[in-house]
C-alpha cells in the first residue's frame, strides 16, 4: 500500500535546505539594506547559527508531524481493511480501493470550515431558482424526454422535481465534484470528528466498487463523500440507486436514465405522495398568529381554509391531509402551505431553504408561477457569532435553545418564539439583528 498525503509531502532534506537558504537571504537583505553600504562591497553574510538552529527545529517539527500523520493514516487504512474483509469485501476490491489511497488535507479544511456569514432564504433562492436555471431546466427536461418520463411513471415523482434536484445538486451535471470518494471518506475517517459515519460510508463505497457499478477512478464527487450528478452518499446509493437503462450497472455519473430513476426512487422512498403538490404559496388572514407556523401544527387544507388561508393565485387549496404553514422569512415574508411531499424533499437535504428551492424550481420548470409575495429584503441575516449570542441569551433567560452552536434549528426557533410571546412580539421564530439587540439589552 502506498499512502500519500496530497499537498503536504516534500523531502525532509529539501525542507531544511529551503529553510537555511531563506534565513541566509534574510540576513543578507538586512546588511544590504543599511544606508551607505554598497551592496557589491560586502560579502554575503552567512545566517547566524542560532537562526539556522531555529529554522531546522521548525522543519524537524513539521517533518515529525507529517510522519506521524503518515503512520496514523496507514494504521487507519490497515484497520479498515480488516473491518472490510470481515464484512465480506474481497481482496481485489481492497487492492483497488486502498493501494494508492491518499490523505487529502483540503477535505479536512473544508470539513472544519464554519462560515461566519449566512445567507437569507431570498438570497439563496435568487441563485438556486434564477431565470437562467429555470430556462436551463426546461431545456434539459425536454432533452431528457423518455428517461425523465419513465422515472416519473415508475416512481410517481414529477419529472420536473427530479430535474430540479439535479439542477440544484450539480447545476445539471456541470459540477458534481472531482474528488475521489474513497480518498475523501478515508480522510474524514482519520480526521476523527465523524469517524463512525465515515467508516460506514466507506464500507458502502467498497460494496459499490465490489458490485461493479463503477470503477474507483470514476467514483468521484464532493469533498464530503456525496457522489454523482445528484450527489448520493454511498449508503444512499446502495439503498436507492436504480439500473434504469438495463446495462447491469447503477451509474449516477454517466447514465441519465439511472440518474433520473435513482433520484426519483430516493424521493419516493422518502414518503412522496403521488398526486399531491410539494406545497403552495398562500395568503394568511389578518390577525393570523405566526406562532402557529411552527411546522408541528398540521391540519388538512380544508381546515386551514376555514380559518381564512387562501392560495396566493386565487385557486382552491390543493387537498393535503396534514399540511403546515411555513414562514421561511418570518411574519413579513411569503407564506407557504406544505405537506408530506415537502417533508420528503427535506430527507434529501434537511434544510428548509433547500427544500423550498427544489419545490419552487420544479414549479417554475413546469411552467408555474414564481413567488408572488415580496421578500423582506431589508432584513439582514445574523452571522454565526450573532446566532451564538442569541442562543446564549435565550438560554440565560430561561428559554432553552440547546447548545449555543451558531446554527438556527427547531430548538432555537421554538425558544425564540417563547421569548417573543413573553415580550408581546409576533412569535414567528425568525431571528433578526433587531431581535438580538432587544434580547441582549440590559
Amino acid at each position: 500500500m502506498r499512502v500519500r498525503i496530497v499537498g503536504m509531502s516534500t523531502s525532509h532534506r529539501s525542507l531544511k535546505r529551503r529553510a537555511r537558504c531563506a534565513t541566509a537571504l534574510l540576513a543578507f537583505a538586512a546588511v544590504a539594506g543599511c544606508a551607505g553600504v554598497p551592496v557589491g562591497s560586502v560579502p554575503a553574510p552567512s545566517a547566524p547559527p542560532a537562526a539556522l538552529a531555529v529554522a531546522d527545529a521548525a522543519v524537524d517539527a513539521a517533518v515529525r508531524d507529517d510522519a506521524a500523520l503518515d503512520q496514523r493514516f496507514a494504521r487507519w487504512i490497515d484497520d479498515m481493511r480488516v473491518r472490510a474483509r470481515a464484512a465480506g469485501i474481497d481482496e481485489a476490491t481492497l487492492h483497488s480501493a486502498f493501494d494508492d489511497v491518499r490523505y487529502l488535507p483540503r477535505v479536512v479544511e473544508l470539513d472544519r470550515a464554519q462560515p461566519e456569514f449566512s445567507r437569507t432564504v431570498w438570497d439563496y433562492l435568487d441563485t438556486a431558482v434564477s431565470p437562467q436555471r429555470v430556462a436551463q431546466g426546461q431545456r434539459r427536461l425536454a432533452e431528457l424526454g423518455p428517461a425523465a418520463d419513465a422515472a416519473a411513471a415508475r416512481f410517481g415523482v414529477p419529472a420536473s422535481l427530479v430535474v430540479a434536484i439535479w439542477g440544484i445538486e450539480s447545476n445539471y451535471g456541470a459540477n458534481f465534484g472531482d474528488i475521489p470518494t474513497i480518498d475523501a471518506l478515508a480522510t474524514l475517517g482519520v480526521e476523527g470528528r465523524r469517524e463512525a459515519w465515515a467508516r460506514g460510508e466507506l464500507l458502502a463505497a467498497l460494496r459499490i466498487l465490489q458490485s461493479g457499478d463503477i470503477t474507483r477512478a470514476q467514483m468521484i464527487g464532493s469533498w464530503a463523500g456525496a457522489m454523482g450528478q445528484t450527489q448520493f452518499l454511498p449508503s444512499v446509493f446502495l439503498a436507492h440507486a436504480v439500473d434504469a437503462d438495463g446495462d447491469g450497472r447503477r451509474d449516477i455519473w454517466g447514465s441519465m436514465a439511472d440518474v433520473m430513476a435513482s433520484t426519483a426512487a430516493f424521493i419516493a422512498h422518502s414518503g412522496w405522495q403521488a398526486g399531491q403538490p410539494w406545497g403552495t404559496e398562500v395568503m394568511l388572514p389578518a390577525g393570523f398568529d405566526p406562532g402557529r407556523a411552527d411546522g408541528v401544527l398540521r391540519l388538512s387544507t380544508a381546515q386551514w381554509a376555514t380559518e381564512g388561508v387562501r392560495a396566493a393565485d386565487g385557486a382552491p387549496l390543493p387537498e393535503v391531509p396534514d399540511a403546515a404553514i411555513l414562514l421561511p422569512a418570518g411574519a413579513r415574508g411569503p407564506a407557504f402551505l406544505v405537506g408530506p411531499n415537502f417533508r420528503a424533499i427535506l430527507k434529501y437535504n434537511n434544510s428548509t431553504s433547500y427544500a423550498l428551492a427544489v419545490g419552487l424550481l420544479a414549479q417554475r420548470i413546469a411552467g408555474g408561477a414564481a413567488v408572488q409575495a415580496p421578500w423582506p429584503r431589508d432584513l439582514a441575516a445574523l452571522t454565526r457569532s450573532q446566532v451564538t449570542a442569541l442562543q446564549a441569551g435565550l438560554n440565560e433567560r430561561g428559554f432553552a435553545s440547546g447548545a449555543a452552536d451558531g446554527l438556527v434549528g427547531p430548538a432555537t426557533q421554538a425558544a425564540l418564539r417563547r421569548w417573543q410571546r413573553s415580550v408581546g412580539l409576533p412569535a414567528d421564530g425568525y431571528p433578526t439583528p433587531e431581535l438580538l439587540q432587544r434580547l441582549l439589552a440590559p
